[in-house]
Formats: C-alpha cells, structure tokens, sequence
C-alpha cells in the first residue's frame, strides 16, 4: 500500500499546508498520517481559553477531527513546545520521527522547508529540519541502533517534499522560498481544505487569512522535492508518488 506521511508544528497546519495532498491521496487509497509536533498552546487565538492545558486539549480534538475529516487513517499530537521547537533536543525529536518512520514506513515525506513558509514561523523551519534529518536517518541501521532491537527495520522513504509557494506575505517576515518542483491539482479539494481549517474552532479568526492565502495559492498546493532515494533528473511533477512502487 502506498503511504504518505505529513509532519508539521502546529494544529491547523495538517489542513492550511497539506489539506489538499491529504484530501486527494486518501482518496485514491493513500494511507495517510500526520504528526504535529507541538498542541500549538501558544497561540494567539485560544476560543476563550485561558489555561494552556485546556487549549492543548482542545486544539487535540481539533486536530483530529480536522485529520479525519481530510480522509488521514492516523493523526498523532507530540508534547513539544509550541514557540521553542528551536529549544528542543535535537537528537530526541529526530529519533522520534526516525522510530515513526520505521513503523509506518511511509514513501513520500512531506514537511515544511527551512523558510518557515509564507508565515516564516520558527517552528515551521524547525519541522523540516527534524523530518530531513530524520528522513536521512531513518534507513541507517547505525542510527538509533536500540530502535532495530524491538523488531523495527530500518526504512528510507522514497522522497521528500517541503510545501513552497510562490507568493509571500508582506505582513510577515522576509523569506527565501524553495523553486517549485511539484504542482498538485487540488481544484476539487479546495473546499474540503477550508472546511477543516474551519473545524479548528479555536482558530477561526485566522480563516479569513486562510482563504485569501489560499485564493493567491490558486487550485494547486506547490512543493519543493529535497531528497529521494534514487537519484532522479530533475522535472516538473503533478504527482508526488510519481515513479514511486508499492
């Protein structure tokens, strides 16, 4: 079965970022996971909740039903710090993402790139370099070696994307975007991408954002390919598990 794993920082990220990969390879019969790597307890809109651990709470539910309703079979929140994903320990996020790599041996990878992306975030770039580093280590026997004794076999996936664009936005900070390599016909996704976001109650107010990011994006979401495991010619792509086999 063909697999696809999407990794990113924060609650809502899964449906503004990847809704439309999500919604249209599940379709076609993708298993689909997503990890967030934080509950997202820091953010500015918080539906009026004032304790963090009831937003963490609340923004996991969000995030599920969001997952599920994007057609994903599995969605994880980890317990990193929302905001300081740039202080967390390296190795131990990485040897995370290698461990959930090795279990559910996904093909395509799909991230954020070291930009941040249009919203330039920290915890965006961080995202990406965690599941770079992990998509490298992942297939490395000699890496996170303990993993291998309680029965996992190394795994490298076959490709891995960073989400780009080719519009940025002038409220935010400068960034240096990927080139485009992929295009991904969503057009018919697009609505189901506004729809989740808009199951993360707590974020609401950004959905007005989100749409007009998403009306300058167009009918496609546009990543960057980074890493493969076979050595390819580069090439414009409409399909990320092109040239990849079950």
């Amino acid at each position: 079965m063909l697999r696809l794993l999407c990794v990113v920082a924060h609650p809502d990220d899964e449906s503004g970022c990847f809704g439309g990969i999500l919604s249209k390879y599940s379709e076609a019969g993708v298993d689909c996971a997503v990890i967030s790597l934080t509950a997202g307890e820091r953010a500015t809109n918080r539906g009026g909740l004032v304790e963090d651990n009831l937003l963490k709470a609340r923004r996991r539910m969000e995030f599920s039903d969001a997952c599920r309703y994007l057609g994903a079979s599995r969605s994880e929140v980890w317990n990193y710090r929302d905001g300081l994903l740039d202080r967390e320990d390296f190795h131990q996020v990485v040897g995370q993402l290698v461990r959930y790599l090795r279990q559910f041996r996904p093909q395509v990878v799909a991230t954020f790139g070291t930009d941040g992306f249009v919203t330039a975030h920290p915890d965006h770039g961080m995202a990406g370099l965690f599941t770079a580093a992990a998509f490298q280590w992942a297939g490395r026997a000699n890496r996170w070696p303990e993993q291998l004794k309680d029965g996992l076999a190394p795994w490298q996936p076959d490709k891995l994307y960073q989400v780009t664009a080719e519009f940025s936005l002038k409220e935010r900070p400068p960034i240096s975007l990927s080139p485009v390599t992929a295009r991904v016909n969503i057009d018919k996704y697009v609505d189901r991408k506004n729809e989740a976001f808009a199951l993360h109650k707590t974020q609401l107010p950004l959905l007005p954002i989100f749409k007009h990011a998403q009306e300058q994006a167009g009918t496609c979401e546009l990543f960057h390919l980074s890493a493969t495991r076979k050595v390819t010619e580069p090439k414009l792509e409409t399909d990320l598990f092109e040239g990849v086999e079950e």
